[in-house]
Formats: C-alpha cells, structure tokens, sequence
C-alpha cells in the first residue's frame, strides 16, 4: 500500500512539475529586437523627365589614315641624304628619302641599252635594201637613241613582214629586258608618297641594304581614324558620313569628325561592329585615347542618371514620406560605360543621385538636400 502511494505521489509531482514549466514556457515573452538608431543620410533631386538623345558612346586609340612601312626592294649600301634619316623628320610629297649606291647595276643597264643600239645598227643595212619603207623610222631612233638616257619606245611596224624581221633579231625581248631594268634602278631611290613624318628609322647611312629588309615607317600626321567597336544593336545608326563628336580623356578638347566607313560582319564574340571614324585637327597625335559620342536618336519622356544608382535588377531608389526608401523598376532606354537613360520614374520624386551602399527598400534614411 505504501508503495502505490509513492508510486502515485512521484507522478504527480512529475505532471505538476510539467505543467509549470509549460505555464512559464508560455507566458516567457520574445526578447524585442533592437532599434537600429543610425538613420542613413541620402542626396536627392527630383526626377525631372524630357526628350533626350541617345548617345552611342564608344573609345579607342586614333591612328594616321595614311601610313606606309618602308621596305626595300633592291639591294645595296645607303647612301648619305640631305637630311638624316631619323624619326620625327618630316618630309614633302615626292621628296627623296632614301638612295642607295646604284653604280653597278646601273653600268650594266647602260652595257645592256649599247647592245641594243649594236643589235639596232647591224639591222640598218637590211632594212635599206629589203625594206626600205622602214629604214627611215629606225634611222631616226637610232639618231635620238642615248645610251645614258630612259630608252623611248620602239617604233611601231608597218607590216607584217617588217615586225618578223625585227623580233627574229631579239630587238624587242631586249628592249623590254632593258626597259625592267630601268623600272629596277628607279627603286634604288625611295620617294615620299605623300607629305608626312617619319615615325620608324631603322638603317643608318653605309648599312648594307638587302632585299626585303624594312627600312622604317612614314605617316601623313594630318588625317587620324579612330577604330571604334560599337554595339551591333546601334548598327542602323551608323551611317556613312555621320557626324561624330571626340574628345580627349580630360574632357578639356574637342574635335569633330564623321563615320568613314562600317565593317560589314559582326563580331560573334562580342556582338559588336568596326566603325572608322576620320577626324583631324591640331594636338591629335597618333596613338592617343579618345572617347566618341554619336548621336542615335531623340527618346521622349525619359532621364539620365548615373550608372551606379541603376541596380543589377533595372530599379531606383526614390525617397517616400521624406524618409523611407522605396525601390522603383523602370525601363532602361540604354547603357553607356558612365550614364544610364531610364523612363518610369514620375517626375517630381525625389530620387537618389549619389548611391547609398547597403540600401534596400523600406530603410529609413534622412534627406540632407531636399529641393
């Protein structure tokens, strides 16, 4: 008897104590979160929409339209000119850059035209006696013929019989030697083609020129491109001849040109298209980085922000009840590397224009230039 009355007296202290705990487990209140006491202070200005137009803006390094690199074709020892050959020196249109030592092979051109006068002159007598309604033209070249001098060209025969008499004593295949001999000798000098500068100089006089060997490079410092990849979606927009606005990295000078001419692929990698914009002017130098901006069209009822307060998500954040943050989506017309045009945004709104790290919507913020 005893025992069943521990028995029972031990399970009723056990649900006694159960049901106390559940009743302090109950009435134990959540511990309150704390108030965050810093308010955040934001810059804000009211969103004010218009008709914009979109700029395709896009950059690169500029290089000179005409440049040629200098490479020799014959062969021999450079020669002393009148001004040295060295980088930064200018020169004019048909100006002589380089001349090499051309005595030999221009001894033996004259050897070859002495033959040829030789070959001319056994022919005369019979030419006199065979054709001798021929004898007078080639008299006459023979008069004017100077071994020192370009030959002229061959007289033209007057039938059939004198042109086989004349190419069966090898008169014309020595002529036409002598006349590639003498397009040779003519690239023992080098010429400027154009008016330019000299940005490459790599032979000094007494050097031994070979074939082949590149000499140095010659630009004309007046008309630049600017190889520019723009976005295939512009693409429309690139029209030949549109004008086009450069400036330097500073911003502080500015130059105009236009699209000279629009690669016809896009790039599968990249998605983007080759525009050459020509421009020219005073302070471009070749090599420089300038940034371009192309006008696309007019956008109606849209802004332009800066890119870092649009969110990976297309949203703004715009300040409610002068305190609350309210993350807004809007419509993004485009994209440059700094700028972004948006549309639906009201205007009015006080929108953030400098960004706020860690914002969300629905923080409390304190406005310090409200307008």
């Amino acid at each position: 008897m005893r025992l069943l009355i521990s028995i029972l007296l031990g399970l009723a202290i056990l649900a006694g104590a159960f049901f106390l705990s559940k009743k302090l487990k109950d009435s134990k209140q959540p511990p309150r979160a704390r108030r965050d006491q810093t308010v955040n202070t934001v810059y804000v200005a009211p969103a004010q929409n218009m008709d914009l137009p979109i700029m395709i803006e896009t950059n690169g390094t500029i290089k000179a339209q005409e440049r040629i690199e200098l490479y020799s074709e014959v062969q021999g020892v450079l020669l002393p000119g009148k001004r040295a050959f060295k980088p930064g020196q200018r020169y004019q249109k048909g100006e002589q850059l380089l001349q090499m030592d051309s005595k030999e092979f221009y001894s033996s051109l004259v050897a070859q035209r002495s033959n040829l006068y030789n070959s001319i002159v056994s022919i005369m007598p019979d030419l006199k006696f065979d054709l001798p309604e021929s004898f007078d033209q080639w008299q006459a070249y023979l008069n004017e013929f100077d071994i020192q001098k370009t030959l002229k060209e061959l007289p033209e025969p007057l039938n059939e019989k004198e042109k086989y008499f004349i190419n069966s004593r090898q008169i014309v295949s020595t002529y036409f030697t002598i006349k590639n001999l003498e397009e040779r000798l003519v690239k023992y000098k080098i010429t400027a083609p154009f008016s330019g500068i000299l940005t490459e100089a790599l032979v000094d006089p007494g050097t031994l020129i070979r074939t082949g060997q590149k000499l140095g490079s010659l630009i004309n410092p007046a008309v630049f491109e600017l190889e520019a990849n723009i976005n295939a979606d512009y693409l429309e927009y690139l029209k030949i001849g549109k004008r086009v606005t450069v400036n330097d990295l500073s911003g502080e000078h500015t130059w105009n040109g236009f699209v000279k001419r629009v690669n016809g692929i896009i790039d599968p990698a990249t998605q983007t298209v080759q525009a050459f914009i020509q421009l020219s002017g005073a302070g471009l130098t070749e090599g420089m980085f300038l940034e371009a901006s192309v006008t696309a069209q007019t956008e109606p009822n849209v802004m332009e922000i800066d890119r870092s307060l649009l969110t990976s998500d297309n949203s703004v954040f715009v300040v409610r009840n002068d305190s609350v943050l309210k993350k807004e989506s809007v419509t993004v017309v485009s994209v440059s590397d700094r700028k972004a045009m948006i549309r639906g945004v009201e205007n009015g709104a006080l929108m953030l224009n400098r960004a706020l790290p860690g914002a969300y919507d629905g923080m409390i913020v304190q406005i310090s230039n409200p307008e």
